[in-house]
């Protein structure tokens, strides 16, 4: 399929309903309101089609850009490109979820999320927490710098109540991840969890609801699935 065709197909998925929940989700400008099970299924038609996916992500409209996230293969992402697609996410899903995932399964997951974390842009900034999340999930312990990882957990206990709304959002889902991922640190996740506790965030017009951290990965725990690593964070 060409870009032409995908974003006709795009046009034709619309739905109605799902528009208006991606409104009241913040969506704004170019959308058609496409299912994400949708999605998948033009993804899976596209599968390996790494220009066509660049392409969708340059037209600006977030259902495309979504699809573009499922589609294009990181590790040939480089650090530029994902530079440029985090500087174009205007819409929180596209730049809490698709960014961030596509950059925690690049090569430079780890550099580009501590750059990210550190904006004054809150759009750049959420993007930084949550591929580093998504690393963490896909990066065995060996690998990872456990006095990184402490001294950004310090830094959540420190900044979150300050934090701009959807950044503490994604503080608080790092807590969550490295108490579900990093073995070594459950004990530090736990007792950060307990120190952040309820974390307050406008969700605007939605039923979604800030997950407790202290209860997400006291019941992570209780499973037995602390330090089970995922093979993608894309979904």
């Amino acid at each position: 399929m060409t870009t032409g065709e995908v974003m006709a197909e795009l046009k034709r998925l619309g739905n109605p309903q799902q528009l208006k929940t991606y409104i009241r989700h913040g969506a704004k400008g170019d959308v058609y309101g496409v299912k994400i099970g949708d999605l998948k299924v033009v993804a899976k038609k596209l599968k390996g089609n790494q220009a066509v996916a660049l392409e969708l992500y340059r037209t600006g409209n977030l259902d495309a850009m979504y699809l573009a996230g499922l589609v294009v293969d990181p590790r040939q992402m480089t650090r530029k490109k994902l530079d440029a697609w985090c500087k174009s996410a205007d819409w929180g899903i596209i730049s809490e979820y698709t960014v961030a995932w596509v950059a925690a399964e690049s090569h430079f997951a780890r550099d580009v999320a501590l750059k990210w974390i550190d904006s004054s842009k809150e759009s750049v900034a959420v993007a930084g927490w949550n591929a580093y999340s998504g690393w963490l999930a896909l990066t065995p312990d060996s690998e990872l710098d456990l006095a990184e990882i402490t001294r950004l957990l310090a830094r959540v206990e420190k900044e979150i109540a300050k934090a701009p709304n959807r950044v503490r959002y994604c503080m608080n889902g790092f807590v969550i991840s490295v108490g579900s991922y990093v073995k070594p640190l459950l004990a530090k996740a736990k007792a950060t969890a307990k120190k952040i506790g309820k974390v307050d965030v406008e969700m605007g017009d939605t039923a979604c609801k800030v997950p407790s951290a202290v209860e997400t990965i006291q019941k992570i725990e209780s499973m037995g699935r602390v330090g089970r690593r995922r093979k993608t964070v894309r979904c």
